[in-house]
């Protein structure tokens, strides 16, 4: 056990550099896929019903309810809709914005001022997902009514959306830690 314990001490620097490439893993890949049609259809709700971002989209919420493309389905008049509003154009921005923040995050492992910078952004980058949470009625399971109404609809009760944005938590500490570590071997050279 006492083998564990100094492994684990010794090492924790390289889990650090391993959490900002996992970071980095996770930015790329997901800021990658906002390129893509169906993924820049399912960020919409969040978006649009956001007080700090439903701004860059044309169309109000709710009205994108009307026009959702059920997950690689593409509906023409939908399309056409999702246009008008923004929905792509905003999507390519942001998606290359969360590229950006892995690669600051993933250029700690190098360079510490790169990695206090990508690591906040990560932690800022949170922040805002987490607020879904309050702003998109989506990440909770609807009260579906009829014969057999849904028992457990509403807060607490996360959907898939919601479940997705609460993993949120992990990358806003995981920020938090990688831009600690870059600030610490900031300050060793300053000393």
């Amino acid at each position: 056990m006492n083998n564990l314990l100094h492994f684990l001490a010794s090492t924790q620097r390289g889990f650090i550099h391993l959490l900002r490439i996992s970071i980095f893993i996770v930015m790329a890949w997901i800021g990658g896929l906002k390129a893509f049609q169906y993924e820049a259809d399912g960020i919409v709700p969040f978006v649009a019903n956001s007080p700090l971002m439903g701004f860059f989209y044309a169309k109000e919420a709710p009205e994108y309810q009307a026009y959702k493309n059920p997950e690689g389905k593409t509906v023409t008049k939908n399309i056409d809709w999702h246009k008008a509003n923004g929905t792509y154009i905003f999507s390519y921005g942001l998606g290359a914005a969360i590229v950006a923040i892995g690669l600051l995050t993933l250029a700690g492992i190098w360079s510490a001022k790169l990695g206090v910078v990508g690591g906040l952004l990560t932690f800022l980058m949170s922040i805002v997902t987490l607020s879904f949470l309050i702003t998109t009625p989506e990440v909770y399971v609807p009260n579906l009514g009829g014969d057999f109404p849904t028992p457990n609809h509403g807060f607490p009760y996360l959907s898939g959306a919601g479940r997705l944005v609460l993993k949120d938590v992990i990358m806003l500490a995981a920020g938090l830690v990688v831009a600690s570590d870059a600030a610490q071997r900031m300050l060793k050279k300053q000393n």
